[in-house]
């Protein structure tokens, strides 16, 4: 039997969003910056699918602009905010994802500006008094801080953080990637800047996601080329990856209720089997809180052996399929920078496990015998 249990590395897609799809694959086929009837089809069907997605986010469709992915959107809003508004301090921590921190550090090497790290708690939380005491002291900054950790699952405050954001003037990108299509987000509420998306997050196809800009904090283009996404994102659109995307975040506001109450059942379930079955389990994080954490994610602290560092292998050869941190980064031998900066001297092996609306309480239960099998525990 196969288990996948990394949905926040990538989640199947929908079957109603290939159905979506599938005419601008084999049939409407046509260059939507084309004049004629072949394109003009076609760049109906990609300002509909921004119209949509505005409106499920509540903005303006001028605010939504398609990207290739998460990746590209982080590093759009990051360097071209910088340049932009002539930002010399940037505010970040961290635990972000690769996407930012990679990005921020390229901005420091390169002189372009000041990099400070503002403080976690023990769990891994934004130390929200020590950001204000950063935005005092470096006013106008740029503040990149993630929604929803993608590898122990914490929850950014962004409400408030985008509040204290605006007091101070500064811009306040939020990566939105793990939580865009699993919450609901107000953008006439929310005191965000810059955020980003990408599609295969949430049942979608990859290779396509967006960025929004608050149309007052509107940023120049990082891709140039033509005049595709109003100016702001050169090349040939994604075509079906837009239409994909959209149908996909519809279907997530029209399913949300339902999905979290069902992966959240998940998720409370895994934590009470592997308390009961495996001495000495621990969790990474806050992601065994349910109030403070994403509920899709559970990130497993396990206890020490001769063969931790296997673990992911041996899960796999159980045809289970999990992460030890970031899917980004699964080909580097240096482990989490997550757990790393929060768990420096931890010698435990970890396992990030991560759920969608099609797993069931039947994966959970054999997830946890086959690890506790693992440990020489019997479940």
């Amino acid at each position: 039997m196969s288990i996948y249990l990394d949905n926040a590395a990538t989640t199947p897609l929908d079957p109603e969003v290939f159905e979506a799809m599938k005419p601008f694959m084999l049939e409407d086929f046509g260059n939507p910056s084309s004049t004629h009837a072949h394109g003009r089809k076609v760049r109906a069907a990609i300002e509909s699918s921004r119209k949509k997605i505005a409106a499920l986010l509540n903005c303006s469709p001028g605010e939504i602009i398609f990207t290739s992915g998460g990746t590209e959107a982080d590093n759009a809003i990051l360097v071209c905010a910088a340049e932009t508004f002539n930002i010399r301090h940037i505010i970040s921590s961290p635990i972000e994802h690769h996407a930012v921190t990679h990005t921020l550090e390229t901005l420091a090497s390169q002189g372009k500006a000041e990099l400070h790290m503002v403080k976690l708690d023990e769990k891994g939380h934004v130390d929200v008094n020590d950001l204000e005491a950063l935005l005092k002291k470096y006013p106008n900054a740029l503040v990149s801080l993630m929604h929803a950790n993608n590898e122990i699952g914490n929850l950014l405050d962004i409400q408030r953080v985008g509040e204290l954001c605006e007091v101070h003037g500064a811009f306040f990108h939020s990566d939105t990637v793990q939580t865009v299509g699993h919450y609901r987000h107000d953008m006439r509420v929310l005191k965000v800047c810059g955020m980003t998306a990408g599609a295969h997050k949430f049942h979608g196809p990859k290779g396509v996601g967006f960025m929004y800009i608050r149309k007052d904090k509107k940023i120049h283009a990082f891709i140039h080329g033509g005049a595709q996404e109003r100016n702001m994102r050169g090349g040939t659109e994604n075509v079906y990856g837009i239409i994909g995307l959209a149908k996909a975040l519809e279907i997530a506001y029209r399913e949300m209720d339902e999905h979290i109450c069902h992966v959240t059942a998940l998720k409370l379930r895994m934590i009470e089997k592997l308390k009961e079955n495996i001495p000495g389990v621990m969790f990474n994080g806050d992601s065994d809180n349910l109030e403070r954490s994403l509920y899709t994610v559970l990130n497993v602290s396990l206890p020490e052996t001769d063969d931790s560092g296997l673990l992911l292998f041996n899960l796999d050869l159980q045809g289970i399929s999990a992460s030890g941190g970031s899917a980004c980064s699964s080909g580097a031998t240096s482990g989490s920078h997550v757990l790393g900066a929060l768990y420096p001297q931890s010698k435990r092996a970890a396992v990030r496990f991560s759920f969608s609306k099609y797993n069931t309480e039947k994966e959970i239960d054999i997830a946890v015998e086959k690890l506790a099998e693992l440990y020489n525990v019997e479940a």
